[in-house]
């Protein structure tokens, strides 16, 4: 399931996009258009910041903005960042992959179905970017 920072995360960004020609943006105004709570956007933002994908300007006319071309920005990166896991189990996962306790791999089903649906859920987040929220 994807957690509510992700959500939040992914309404954060898709409003930066929306707004990428207008310079940058103030969290304040992320916050009140997007319904998010300022103090969970902040962080959010700040972990967004330090992958790179946003970056910001202090003072007057500060805010954040899109560092990245939004055209180029995998939905399958920022879960990644925000949420962790694409995988619904730790044995199937690519990029944070754990042993299961209690699972013999070579014979476990449910880990052979959930790799096909890791699969499916990459092609598609691997192929749609952060413009595909805003068109």
């Amino acid at each position: 399931m994807l957690s509510k920072k992700s959500q939040y995360a992914f309404k954060a960004l898709s409003y930066l996009v929306e707004k990428r020609n207008d310079g940058p943006i103030l969290i304040s105004e992320i916050a009140e258009h997007k319904k998010i709570p300022l103090k969970f956007l902040e962080n959010i933002l700040l972990e967004l910041k330090k992958a790179e994908i946003l970056d910001s300007k202090k003072g007057k006319g500060g805010g954040y903005f899109l560092k990245e071309n939004p055209e180029d920005v995998k939905l399958a990166k920022i879960i990644r960042l925000v949420n962790g896991p694409i995988a619904m189990l730790p044995c199937v996962s690519l990029n944070f992959y754990q042993k299961c306790d209690d699972c013999n791999e070579d014979h476990c089903g449910l880990h052979d179905v959930l790799i096909e649906v890791r699969d499916a859920s990459l092609n598609i987040l691997e192929s749609k970017t952060l413009m595909d929220l805003v068109d």
